[in-house]
């Protein structure tokens, strides 16, 4: 006759060797989950500054000149709701204006998902 003894698990090395698989797949899930936050994330800021590049181009290509003070407005891009807000300062030199786009999400007000600032000049 054959012994069995050594030929298999007992019920406490299989519960601890069940133990240590649930803490690895539980840091996994934690990770990934992460992750996909982070992602989305940096979704929403990578689209806020081409938004608030996009509000700076504008500006270029009208050849504005804007008055000082502050403009705001909404958008949608990239499946995003954003709002913006434009602050335009004066400079030492008269011919130019400083103008701070501030990009926030989801009518945020207190943090900018992105921030730009750029200069724009009086052609004449």
């Amino acid at each position: 006759m054959r012994s069995r003894k050594g030929s298999g698990f007992t019920l406490v090395e299989v519960l601890v060797a069940l133990a240590i698989l649930a803490v690895a797949l539980a840091a996994a899930m934690r990770a990934t989950t992460g992750l996909i936050d982070n992602a989305a994330t940096l979704k929403e800021h990578l689209v806020a500054g081409w938004l608030a590049q996009n509000r700076l181009q504008e500006h270029i290509a009208r050849r504005d000149f804007p008055e000082l003070g502050s403009q705001t407005g909404s958008e949608q891009m990239g499946g995003i709701q954003f709002n913006w807000r434009e602050d335009i300062s004066g400079t030492p030199n008269a011919r130019f204006r400083r103008i701070e786009i501030s990009v926030f999400a989801n009518n945020q007000t207190d943090y900018a998902s992105a921030r730009l600032i750029g200069y724009l000049t009086s052609i004449r």
